[in-house]
């Protein structure tokens, strides 16, 4: 039986699978990330690989997905949120511990990738696919391979402007990849929490709405709206068959089923017919992809 090992490196916990046939998980181990500590957050995913290879008793391929991207011109990390993997080369470092090859792809191909496999978007030609937490994340998987592009920034919608933006959304929250008014400013976790004028989570603001608290509800409400004027923008660029939605905003009620209104008035066309859905794996869809990576997917 093959064995496919998948890292998701996230900024609060590194998880890893253990994918045999058909995509049939046989092992999931996790830990916690150590957040702006390089060395040890490689130690901690060799480690990782290490327990489930000695529980399985044999070695398999492994691809890692990274809340960033790989530059095209240097191989050194780029655009990540955690942003203690920036210009680190983390495939030779990673390779030289697990003494293999290594796929790396950004977290939301991953994502892109496990849906259009097995998921969500299963059989779909063009997948666009959305992580919405910390940061705002997209990815696209073409014939279930994720697409890089030659800068190595494919679907990274998240630091592009709002689209449409009122009056009172100029010039937008600063950003940390110094612009201000990036679509991640609006949308992710910090972004949906700022717009309430709360350190509150997502979910205490979801649990406000449901009591009738009316600011709560005005709050969801323009990120609802926001969220389809940004995906209109990607469909009115890339118009793919299917949107999925990942990361835990996209467990908001009723937000995947209410886009589809919400981006209407704004896509170039009579009748938008894009379906959107959330990840069929949820929070594992992202590390599963990662495994996929050496499913045929181009490195």
């Amino acid at each position: 039986m093959e064995l496919r090992i998948g890292i998701d490196l996230g900024g609060t916990k590194i998880e890893a699978i253990a994918l045999g046939d058909e995509g049939a998980p046989l092992r999931r181990v996790r830990t916690k990330t150590p957040r702006d500590d390089y060395g040890a957050g490689l130690e901690a995913i060799a480690g990782l690989v290490g327990e489930i290879e000695r529980d399985l008793g044999r070695a398999g391929s492994v691809g890692l997905g990274i809340p960033g991207s790989l530059s095209p011109a240097s191989g050194l990390v780029k655009n990540a949120n955690s942003t203690w993997l920036i210009g680190r080369d983390i495939k030779a470092d990673l390779e030289a511990r697990l003494e293999r090859p290594l796929r790396i792809a950004n977290d939301a191909n991953c994502l892109a990738v496990s849906e259009a496999v097995d998921g969500a978007a299963a059989g779909a030609s063009l997948v666009f696919a959305v992580i919405l937490g910390t940061g705002v994340g997209g990815g696209i998987a073409i014939e279930s391979r994720p697409w890089v592009g030659p800068n190595a920034i494919a679907g990274e919608w998240g630091h592009n402007p709002l689209p449409w933006p009122r009056d009172d959304e100029r010039p937008g929250p600063p950003c940390y990849c110094g612009r201000s008014g990036c679509i991640e400013t609006f949308l992710s976790g910090p972004g949906l929490a700022r717009d309430h004028g709360t350190t509150e989570s997502p979910e205490a603001i979801v649990e406000a709405a449901g009591a009738g608290e009316s600011a709560a509800r005005r709050s969801l409400e323009r990120y609802r709206e926001r969220l389809g004027r940004g995906l209109a923008s990607v469909i009115n660029v890339l118009d793919p068959d299917v949107i999925v939605l990942g990361g835990g905003l996209s467990n908001l009620p009723g937000l995947a089923e209410s886009l589809p209104e919400a981006m209407a008035p704004h896509v170039f066309t009579d009748v938008c017919s894009t379906p959107v859905r959330r990840a069929r794996h949820g929070d594992s869809s992202g590390v599963r992809g990662a495994a996929w990576l050496w499913g045929g997917a181009a490195a």
